[in-house]
């Protein structure tokens, strides 16, 4: 747990036609051989991802996709791959060879980047690779534009000044529990270890909370619920409690009434996505149908058991509330359907893997075709007959 988690990074997106020097950027940003450059057009494929700390900046993950002018059975999968990012990512560079700018490919990419909110920068490559009237002519098209030659160090150099400079105006840090609770306050942590916790260590949402509490001078404690009890009675002031959604009930019963009580998911929820739609979604579910299509969405790949949350506990918990005849479908990872009118529901995941750009296209996506939606640690609190209880310290927001 010693580098930044994917979904804690601003992801950066590099486009362009082939050949158009994307490879040689990212190698160049890097200043490793991330990835394959050659003359040849289409030599970038699948999406290369690299991550780094772009200081002063804070960490990223690049993102170089094949040329979106790629052409034949194969051009056209490696272009799709390509158009899946837009969904991912934060910024996205396009990147023109000067000589070769094509107005028309990069109007169809501006449009794909309004639709989903990305901020962009314009950069004109192979700047040594043209006389000075062309130079002069493009400048004056592209005032905005960045212009280099990705072989000059002292050009990458200022373009990496130029980039930290559009993200620093652009982004702006989401906190998980700062803006909850003031500085000194006391939080308790329920940390059940169980054959989902990983050997040796604690997962990534308890991780990130605890890091983002002490980043806000929150003071931490984290217990097993076996010693909660224990916990409570020595402090003399706990202003929250976070559990684990799959202890809620019997966290709930230690926990005093007057003291605010939610889950991790709930707070990944809250920072990630938006609370409010997945606490409306959570109202439909009495009224679903008895054979309901249910997706269940997860974004990290891990190896499931018997007491995975997504594949068994939340399925189980359903059809013990609503019926066996429930039919649900399981996506992991990045995987999400095309099309996802069909469905009565859609329970995501906390979305800790993910950034929250990857998470409002999914919630935005619903909200078009009306298909409600809510979260691994709302319905578990519904489930657990908390609901009201685990949504108090948000009430303001729902």
């Amino acid at each position: 747990m010693n580098t930044t988690p994917s979904g804690n990074r601003t992801h950066i997106g590099i486009f362009g036609k082939r050949n158009a020097g994307k490879s040689s950027l990212l190698n160049a940003i890097t200043e490793q051989k991330v990835s394959l450059v050659s003359d040849i057009g289409g030599t970038t494929t699948d999406p290369v991802k690299k991550a780094m700390e772009l200081l002063p900046y804070g960490p990223v993950l690049f993102i170089d996709t094949a040329g979106l002018d790629d052409v034949g059975v194969l051009g056209e999968l490696r272009k799709n791959r390509a158009k899946e990012m837009f969904t991912q990512i934060d910024f996205a560079l396009i990147v023109h060879d000067i000589n070769d700018i094509d107005k028309e490919f990069e109007s169809e990419l501006l449009r794909e980047f309004k639709r989903f909110s990305v901020s962009y920068m314009i950069v004109i490559n192979k700047l040594d690779s043209a006389d000075e009237e062309t130079k002069q002519q493009i400048q004056e098209t592209y005032p905005e534009a960045f212009f280099l030659s990705t072989s000059k160090r002292e050009d990458v150099l200022d373009f990496k000044k130029a980039l930290i400079d559009k993200l620093s105006k652009k982004m702006e840090e989401e906190t998980i529990i700062g803006d909850l609770l003031p500085y000194g306050s006391h939080v308790v942590l329920v940390v059940p270890i169980d054959s989902e916790a990983p050997k040796g260590r604690i997962i990534l949402p308890q991780v990130q909370l605890i890091r983002d509490a002490l980043d806000h001078g929150i003071i931490c404690h984290v217990v097993r619920d076996t010693e909660l009890s224990d916990t409570l009675e020595r402090l003399d002031k706990v202003d929250l409690v976070v559990t684990d959604s799959q202890a809620f009930q019997e966290v709930s019963k230690i926990v005093p009434e007057e003291v605010p009580l939610t889950s991790f998911s709930i707070l990944f929820a809250r920072q990630k996505g938006d609370l409010k739609t997945f606490y409306d979604g959570i109202k439909v579910i009495e009224s679903l149908p008895p054979d309901a299509r249910i997706l269940m969405a997860e974004i990290c790949t891990h190896n499931t058991s018997h007491e995975d949350i997504g594949r068994y506990k939340i399925p189980a918990l359903l059809k013990r509330n609503l019926g066996e005849s429930l039919r649900f479908e399981f996506f992991q990872g990045n995987e999400y359907p095309q099309d996802v009118s069909n469905y009565d529901l859609v329970v995501h995941c906390g979305g800790c893997m993910m950034t929250k750009k990857q998470m409002n296209n999914r919630l935005n996506l619903l909200n078009q075709v009306a298909v409600p939606v809510t979260n691994y640690g709302v319905l578990l609190a519904w489930g657990a007959r908390i609901l009201e209880r685990s949504m108090k310290p948000f009430k303001n927001e729902l």
